[in-house]
């Protein structure tokens, strides 16, 4: 059953505490320090926290992680040495002292997060620090210890929600959130990413649709490498708002990797950050539209310092339905505190995006792309819809 919306204020929840900023592998790792660090920096610096109540995570429990992990994996990573059968140690996922409960504090803040939204204490709640979508139940995999972001779907499971959907906007395939969900037909899994066949984890094609009962449920757009602004934009406005509106979520679960910018130095696609901040734009509307509201925004990925920092400011901006100018100025020293990424303003000089996408407005190519067209074709018929051609 679902819980009504009560009297929520209509001030966004940040979910958010210092601890949550020491996620790092160390300084010589993609997965650095600094990222959400200097995110709530830039957006104090550009007002946009004003706008939000900042509440601190509750301390995490191992039955919160067990919602998701397995005993075995927590028992593995709590003892704080090399366990390579579950994926800890190596060169992606080395042993960080202290890290794990860096890691549970933030998925106890994603987790926070849903029930705000879910109880109607805010209609929206957001956590920049979370959307580590790679951790699998039994595996630390990609960066990822815990998965925040489906440790929080799993409570809102628990807590009466029939119907979740989960949107990941990652250049990663969002591959954890979709296994943990394969075959739960409560949950409605949407990735756009860039193609498995140049980029981990390998996998997000189109056919994986889900398992033998919630097929349908998992929905992967699998972009070319160097896709560009409409063609990314595209590809979210004719996968997500058509899905959601058959599927009828009660709740919207969103996550925003800033690894799709064509600054990050993993990943191969050529999104601009103006782009970025309309589809956020366009979470929020969606959630509106197909979810009374109900909207819980995470981070994930993003592996350059100014376009993490940008990305989640414009998230949070986005979120609190203030929306930040492109030409917005960043601090005066950013530049010289990032080097050559540092960036003057909010936006890119190369987006591509244009009026019309800025406006919202459907833009379809008069022959969509193929990766629209095999997506659509794997799954639309499951849900009544007509593929395109």
């Amino acid at each position: 059953m679902s819980t009504p919306l009560a009297h929520p204020t209509a001030r966004p929840v940040l979910v958010h505490s210092e601890e949550l900023t020491r996620y790092s592998f160390g300084p010589d790792h993609p997965m650095g320090p600094g990222r959400v660090r200097l995110a709530m920096e830039l957006a104090q610096h550009v007002g946009v926290l004003e706008a939000y109540d900042v509440i601190e995570p509750r301390p995490a429990i191992d039955e919160l992680l067990r919602m998701v992990h397995s005993p075995a994996y927590l028992a593995a990573l709590a003892d704080g040495r090399e366990h390579p059968e579950y994926g800890i140690g190596g060169e992606d996922n080395p042993v960080v002292t202290g890290l794990p409960a860096v890691a549970s504090r933030i998925a106890a803040a994603s987790a926070t997060a849903a029930e705000m939204v879910w109880t109607g204490r805010a209609r929206r709640a957001v956590n920049i620090s979370g959307g580590l979508h790679h951790a699998m139940p039994s595996a630390a995999n990609g960066f990822c210890l815990y998965n925040d972001a489906a440790i929080a779907i799993a409570w809102l499971l628990d807590h009466g929600a029939s119907r979740v959907a989960y949107v990941d906007l990652d250049a990663h395939h969002g591959d954890g959130v979709e296994l943990a969900f394969w075959n739960e037909p409560r949950v409605l899994t949407i990735s756009v990413h860039e193609t498995g066949l140049n980029l981990f984890p390998g996998t997000g094609y189109a056919h994986e649709i889900g398992g033998p009962d919630a097929l349908g449920t998992a929905v992967n757009v699998p972009l070319p490498p160097h896709a560009c602004d409409l063609q990314w934009l595209r590809a979210a406005k004719a996968v997500i708002p058509p899905l959601l509106g058959a599927f009828r979520p009660e709740i919207l679960v969103s996550q925003h990797g800033t690894d799709p910018h064509a600054s990050d130095p993993l990943t191969h696609l050529d999104i601009s950050m103006d782009a970025m901040a309309v589809a956020q734009r366009q979470m929020g509307a969606w959630a509106d539209r197909h979810c009374q509201g109900r909207w819980v925004a995470v981070g994930g990925g993003g592996y350059r310092r100014d376009a993490a920092a940008r990305g989640w400011t414009h998230l949070l901006a986005e979120v609190a339905g203030t929306g930040l100018d492109a030409s917005t100025p960043t601090p005066q020293d950013w530049s010289e505190r990032l080097g050559e990424e540092g960036s003057p303003t909010m936006g890119d000089p190369h987006a591509t995006i244009g009026d019309h996408a800025l406006a919202g407005d459907q833009v379809y190519p008069d022959e969509p792309d193929p990766a629209l067209v095999a997506t659509s074709r794997a799954v639309f018929p499951w849900w009544g819809l007509q593929p395109y051609h």
